[in-house]
């Protein structure tokens, strides 16, 4: 699941998604481990952030089971069960402010998470270069 994580997190921040946070909300939820939340500054972009996690996870093999909100693009839940995608307009992240409601959940450090998908992918290269 980390790999879909990493591809979802990609996705986010290729789309310029501003303030994204990972939670991990396994231990505290029964219906999801993971949480992505993000901002957007428009209802186009907004749009466009989702659309390319759709399009990213798809290519990864994963389809959501639902999406609400993609209309009004406000609130964009994306559901992947064990992964949920919130994409926000700021006012509407700061009205539900669900990094306090998930509070418990573990805070997860992207920088690693992003790292660690360039790394894989440097390796990958080198070795397609040495054959």
């Amino acid at each position: 699941m980390t790999d879909l994580l990493r591809v979802a997190v990609r996705a986010l921040d290729d789309k310029k998604a501003s303030d994204i946070v990972a939670l991990d909300i396994s231990d505290i939820a029964s219906f999801a481990n993971y949480f992505l939340i993000c901002s957007g500054e428009s209802s186009r972009q907004i749009q466009a952030i989702v659309d390319e996690v759709e399009a990213k996870l798809r290519e990864a093999g994963l389809r959501p089971s639902h999406i609400e909100g993609y209309r009004n693009a406000e609130w964009v839940l994306m559901d992947y069960v064990d992964l949920v995608v919130h994409v926000f307009s700021k006012h509407a992240r700061a009205y539900y402010d669900l990094e306090r409601l998930w509070r418990d959940g573990r805070k997860m450090d992207l920088r690693r998470l992003l790292q660690a998908k360039t790394a894989k992918s440097k390796a990958r290269t080198a070795r397609h270069r040495a054959d």
